[in-house]
């Protein structure tokens, strides 16, 4: 069937302009070994990778017990690092939530939910939550380990108009096929002064030009987009947003350099990862557009 065919873009995905062309080859190191085309836009400064699978197929792609946001291993120094930071990130993004929101309380969508972390630390602090999560190890995981029950994305078009004060995306905008139906349905369901949080890896980030093929968050094909802080601004305002704020994510930076630095030299040398991941923060000191993963806070125009 023709659906199940890698999709193709002959147009930018974000501004539909033509000036686009190959900038990247790139390996999937965590789960297939396939190498992908990564694309750019000259108009947007856009990134996708080109020849993705279909949404029937993507699924294979995600099944490595090394996915750490599905299966919460804790194998090994980077993932152990990763739950470590985890702990005080989540406390961190509740904080933002209240704070982008105006609000202590109040009706909240995480998309991507994973494994159900930050849903049940929003839980937790009053709200009433609605978890989305496409996978089924995930969602198993999060009943088992946090008592939520997640539904699938599919629900995500079922739900009324003017129902949520804030909409998250945890590095999942990037996984999204349908980019644009998804930013249209968040316009509807959330509240005129609702907030839409979406953090995303920044490949203009100085961690990504030093790794370049080799850096972790183009992470194809799991990655479907690779977002500029320019191109972020441009689809949201095709989509009718704005950005009110950008915050940074530092810990990103050390644990996509660790990762970098394996896929790169194939030895796990911490040393470097940390000195690439100090060097990307420090330029981003005074400038959050520069850091290797960024939040956006958006609000309807």
């Amino acid at each position: 069937m023709t659906n199940d065919l890698p999709i193709h873009y002959t147009t930018c995905p974000v501004c539909n302009s033509n000036a686009i062309h190959q900038v990247l080859d790139i390996k999937d190191y965590t789960v297939s070994q396939e190498t992908f085309e990564v694309w750019h836009c000259d108009d947007c400064s856009f990134r996708f990778t080109q020849n993705i699978p279909a949404p029937s197929k993507i699924g294979p792609y995600y099944q490595s017990t090394n996915y750490v946001s599905h299966s919460d291993t804790q194998e090994g120094l980077i993932h152990r690092v990763y739950h470590m930071v985890r702990t005080h990130t989540l406390k961190v993004k509740r904080r933002l939530i209240q704070q982008a929101t105006g609000k202590q309380t109040g009706d909240l969508l995480d998309v991507g939910a994973g494994t159900g972390a930050f849903s049940k630390t929003m839980k937790d602090a009053g709200w009433n939550v609605t978890g989305l999560e496409p996978d089924d190890t995930a969602r198993k995981n999060a009943l088992e380990k946090n008592g939520l029950t997640l539904l699938d994305p599919s629900n995500l078009y079922q739900l009324a108009n003017d129902s949520f004060d804030a909409i998250t995306m945890w590095h999942v905008l990037e996984h999204v096929h349908d980019l644009h139906g998804y930013l249209e349905k968040y316009h509807s369901i959330l509240r005129k002064e609702g907030r839409l949080v979406i953090a995303v890896p920044n490949y203009t980030s100085y961690d990504a030009t030093v790794y370049q093929q080799y850096w972790a968050a183009y992470d194809v094909p799991r990655h479907l987009y690779h977002f500029s802080p320019e191109s972020m601004s441009k689809l949201a305002a095709i989509k009718g947003f704005k950005i009110n704020s950008v915050k940074p994510m530092w810990f990103d930076s050390y644990y996509v350099a660790m990762l970098s630095e394996q896929y790169k030299t194939g030895k796990n040398q911490y040393i470097s990862a940390v000195w690439v991941g100090l060097i990307s923060n420090l330029k981003a000191l005074f400038n959050n557009k520069k850091c290797s993963s960024v939040i956006y806070i958006l609000e309807k125009q």
